[in-house]
């Protein structure tokens, strides 16, 4: 008893400290990455933290406001960065950081890797080197919650000017801090203030892309709003139509910032003594002992019972009938379908960029000269609905430089859009597959797509807030920027998963044939390494520049896979690369050819995941396994199991193991979705 009651006090205690921390106005946000490795109370690494940040907070020595430790010895080395905003002054800034340093362990209990946002501070720690190294994900964005009135176009291009000239200041900053803040003249005789900031042990050049990335923001979070701001783990800005810092510090006339308040430890309150009360000289210390022991009982019962609850409680599944509830949250990102309608030349041939599963894809230009693509989904199409539901409630919430960016949709009537930023090369198989434009793509170019895939994927699968599976990854799905930079699209088969959820199971499996991992085509498991799959054969594809399924029976070849197989067991890997590569290096195509084989594995415990893969492209000191045969080799034994026939102009793969699955797999590369979105 006396055992369970110490640990219910140090429940009620770790509770009050938290709910205090939390309460406090300068707390933002946190996030804790439980992908980078869990540690326990009595190990070395906890040891590491607790002397890392007890450095952190009892340093009086710097006063510019970026403190930079480490310690212990790999594999339990901790790095931790502290950073205060440029106007702090040093005591609010240590205040700031001291109530990081005790809060963000007690959010982040178990995990190795963890962030923590203030308004006047950051904190961040890790096992891995996190030194200067830009990093702009996870992202905290947070809007004003007054909108915008009066002349949004000319506000919105007073604010990218301001913005932009002060992302220019702060990354020419010195080593010890690179701050900006300032004002400029807004619409309706207002005055517009805001201030970026980067850990100044970052390079001009990266300082300013992270602050470019977090700008990027702005249309999501802060669109028609007085202000707003975006904290990732290597910069943050934030504009408000106020003055919110201070802008001299040692000025008398400056606002007055007061430090937040400290944390407070918590102190069990000493034990009552009934006794004494009752036998006090004075009757109303009697009735005030009677009188206060049930109601400080009574509200610690209710402190344990809300802990219990938050620690035991499982997130309670939406109901499909709450999907449309939920787009009405993101209320922001809604566009009128006349502001399309006009921005598509009411949806003119002319503008049309292509055609996919779901409708056709125009180019338009909204009226602050914003080039934008607009998906406008079949308005016969059930899945339509659903894939319109899925894209607006999963998309919305990614951000990434891999990763297409949602600006808006539209919902009215019968119509539904889907408005995306606009990338001007198009998509990858209009390269890699096109005899004259991939002459384009030279090996530097293909080996930064092949890397920029496999970080979306990444961001996908283990960095951001959400754990996303897209099950239709293919070179019509990559679209290429400007600088020809990858940016992974269409998300309308894409499933959400729990965080600690490794696979799923579906009845109605959907996707591209050819990219289709098999347990996933065979049995309906999806997975991490479903997406693994299909990046091996878009890696192949991009290096042979052929089609996995572009092979025709009379070559005794199936698919790119049996061929590149068959190449890699006689030694002669070069003839899978593609002939206009006529220059490259070709122990890095011949390594990415050797990735690709392991991604592509029959075996699901073959496949490496996307970290591993990203590890196995950056650093050569890495030995890669040697692989085994590919899946889908038509005269490996899996053909007596499958039997495969046209119906309705679909493949339709059905298995002999198991009766109930099938597949509908697009035969012209176009994606065909049955979604149970979540």
């Amino acid at each position: 008893m006396a055992m369970v009651s110490s640990r219910l006090v140090f429940l009620v205690s770790i509770c009050i400290l938290v709910s205090q921390a939390i309460a406090q106005p300068d707390f933002l946000d946190h996030f804790c990455s439980d992908d980078k490795g869990n540690y326990t109370s009595n190990s070395t690494y906890k040891a590491n933290l607790n002397q890392v940040l007890s450095s952190l907070s009892s340093n009086t020595e710097i006063d510019y406001g970026f403190y930079k430790f480490s310690y212990g010895q790999s594999p339990d080395k901790v790095y931790s960065l502290g950073l205060c905003r440029g106007d702090a002054k040093p005591d609010i800034c240590r205040s700031c950081l001291n109530n990081a340093t005790n809060l963000l362990p007690l959010l982040c209990p178990n995990q190795k890797e963890a962030i923590g946002w203030y308004d006047y501070c950051m904190l961040r720690y890790s096992l891995r080197n996190i030194f200067g190294i830009m990093e702009d994900t996870p992202a905290y964005d947070m809007g004003n919650t007054s909108n915008l009135s009066g002349n949004l176009d000319q506000f919105n291009q007073d604010l990218g000017t301001l913005l932009n000239s002060k992302r220019v200041q702060a990354a020419a900053g010195g080593s010890l801090r690179k701050f900006a803040e300032g004002n400029a003249t807004a619409p309706n005789n207002q005055t517009l203030y805001s201030l970026v900031q980067c850990t100044p042990d970052l390079s001009d050049k990266d300082c300013s892309e992270c602050l470019a990335q977090a700008f990027g923001y702005i249309p999501g979070c802060c669109g028609a709003k007085q202000g707003g701001r975006v904290n990732t783990p290597s910069c943050y800005f934030r504009f408000e139509v106020y003055l919110f810092y201070d802008a001299k510090a040692d000025n008398a006339s400056s606002p007055s910032l007061s430090p937040p308040p400290p944390l407070v430890p918590y102190v069990s309150p000493p034990p009552l003594n009934n006794t004494a009360a009752a036998k006090g000289k004075e009757s109303n210390k009697s009735q005030t002992v009677i009188i206060v022991v049930p109601i400080i009982s009574f509200v610690v019962l209710i402190i344990i019972s809300f802990c219990i609850y938050l620690r035991v409680r499982k997130p309670r599944e939406k109901p499909q009938s709450e999907s449309m509830d939920e787009i009405g949250r993101v209320e922001s990102l809604q566009l009128g379908f006349g502001t399309i309608k006009v921005a598509t030349d009411d949806f003119s041939d002319a503008n049309k960029l292509g055609r996919g599963g779901f409708g056709v894809v125009y180019k338009g230009k909204l009226f602050d000269g914003q080039v934008i693509a607009v998906k406008r989904l079949s308005k016969n199409s059930r899945q339509g609905d659903l894939e319109f539901k899925n894209e607006v409630l999963l998309v919305a919430k990614l951000q990434h430089r891999n990763l297409v960016r949602l600006l808006g949709f539209c919902l009215e009537g019968i119509e539904r859009l889907l408005i995306y930023e606009f990338v001007p090369n198009g998509s990858l198989d209009h390269f890699i597959f096109d005899p004259i434009k991939r002459a384009q793509l030279d090996w530097g170019r293909r080996y930064k797509i092949i890397i920029g895939i496999a970080r979306g994927l990444l961001y996908l699968h283990e960095d951001s807030r959400l754990r996303i599976i897209h099950r239709d990854l293919k070179a019509s799905n990559i679209l290429l920027d400007f600088e020809m930079n990858p940016k992974i699209s269409d998300f309308g088969t894409a499933r959400l998963f729990e965080l600690d959820q490794s696979v799923g199971n579906t009845i109605r499996i959907v996707g591209t044939y050819g990219y289709m991992s098999p347990e996933y085509a065979m049995h309906g498991q999806f997975s991490v390494k479903s997406d693994v799959f299909s990046f091996g054969v878009l890696v192949l594809e991009i290096i042979s520049g052929r089609k996995n399924n572009s092979f025709c029976s009379g070559e005794n070849i199936k698919n790119l896979l049996s061929y590149a197989w068959k190449n890699w067991k006689q030694g002669i890997i070069s003839n899978l690369i593609d002939p206009t590569l006529k220059a490259g290096s070709t122990t890095e195509i011949m390594r990415c050819i050797h990735i690709g084989l392991l991604c592509v594995q029959q075996n699901v415990a073959n496949r490496p995941t996307i970290a591993s893969v990203i590890l196995m492209l950056d650093r050569y000191t890495i030995t890669l396994p040697i692989p085994l045969e590919p899946a889908f080799l038509m005269n490996s034994g899996t053909e007596s199991n499958i039997r495969l026939q046209w119906e309705n102009d679909t493949r339709v793969i059905e298995s002999n193991q198991s009766k109930s699955n099938f597949v509908k797999a697009s035969i012209n590369e176009v994606s065909i979705t049955e979604l149970s979105p979540r």
